[in-house]
């Protein structure tokens, strides 16, 4: 039975979730793609299901026109939905990995590509699960650049930012967050040990936000801004599980909270003073999270494990 869309118009204050339903056996990465739609206190309104999509459904943020993005960087696919939740026309921006935007003063967009390099390192005793797109006419599976673009699909800049690789030696900028001064791009690469900066004006590298001493077996996940340019910085340490930094522009430590459990891997601001959303990678679960006291409130399951990839509200 062919999947049908239940989404509704967006109403302010409503939760977008990207989670594919991963239903092939044979890519655990794999399914239909599918981004959730529920009400500011996390009651389910309705579903999207994505059309010519493969893999997770990632990146999800509005734009300032209202517009939807959201990315499945494995079949090179950018996806934009109106506020009445229908899709708008298909852009061929590229054939790269791109999974995140960033939006630019002067109306342009800003996209991260996803894989770098077209090497794997992770072990025989634990593979991958998933294969992984090659650009066209290259054995690599991207670059791990990030590109300006117009709106419409016009490419204006590649900027060669550096990457770490993660632990599986192939994650690129996989996640990227534009500070207030329109011009300070901070990134990671998932489970790798530096969060870079760049100055996209200027168009160089500037030094790390972070460093993270390689071996010790702490990883970063995300780096995002909150609008006063603070930033919410999510890690992970093997020994001492998932947390949460509150930092300020410059790396300096202004609050952290231990997560409960590990598997956390996404969070934004939400409109309510103070309280955050997270995401759970590994359970599928989706918090609310207060600042000043730590603790989670209002939660959602979405039913499925190692699939949610991106969270925005309208």
């Amino acid at each position: 039975m062919a999947n049908v869309s239940t989404i509704k118009p967006f109403a302010k204050g409503d939760i977008l979730v990207g989670v594919t339903l991963l239903n092939r056996a044979d890519d655990d990465h794999a399914g239909d793609g599918r981004i959730i739609q529920y009400d500011s206190n996390l009651n389910e309104k309705g579903v999207l299901w994505t059309s010519g999509t493969s893999h997770l459904i990632a990146g999800l943020r509005f734009g300032p026109d209202k517009t939807l993005w959201a990315f499945d960087c494995n079949a090179h696919a950018v996806l934009r939905y109106g506020p009445d939740g229908k899709e708008l026309p298909r852009i061929k921006f590229a054939d790269r990995s791109f999974s995140n935007i960033n939006f630019t003063a002067d109306g342009n967009v800003l996209f991260g590509e996803h894989l770098v390099g077209n090497t794997i390192k992770l072990p025989p005793e634990r593979p991958l699960g998933t294969t992984l797109a090659k650009m066209p006419g290259s054995d690599r599976f991207g670059d791990g650049h990030v590109f300006k673009f117009t709106p419409d699909g016009k490419l204006l800049k590649e900027y060669a930012t550096e990457t770490h690789g993660g632990m599986a030696g192939f994650l690129g900028a996989t996640t990227a967050s534009l500070a207030p001064d329109n011009r300070t791009l901070v990134y990671c690469s998932e489970t790798g040990t530096r969060v870079f900066q760049y100055d996209i004006v200027a168009d160089k590298q500037l030094p790390d936000l972070i460093t993270l001493q390689p071996g010790a077996g702490e990883m970063a996940l995300l780096a995002q801004h909150l609008p006063d340019g603070t930033l919410l910085y999510l890690k992970a340490n093997f020994k001492t599980g998932f947390k949460l930094d509150h930092l300020q522009a410059n790396g300096e430590l202004i609050k952290s909270w231990d997560l409960p459990g590990p598997g956390w891997a996404t969070v934004i601001p939400l409109q309510e003073p103070g309280i955050l959303l997270l995401g759970n990678f590994f359970t599928g679960t989706v918090a609310k999270f207060d600042m000043q006291t730590g603790a989670l409130g209002a939660k959602a399951e979405t039913g499925v494990k190692r699939s949610l990839a991106g969270l925005a509200q309208y």
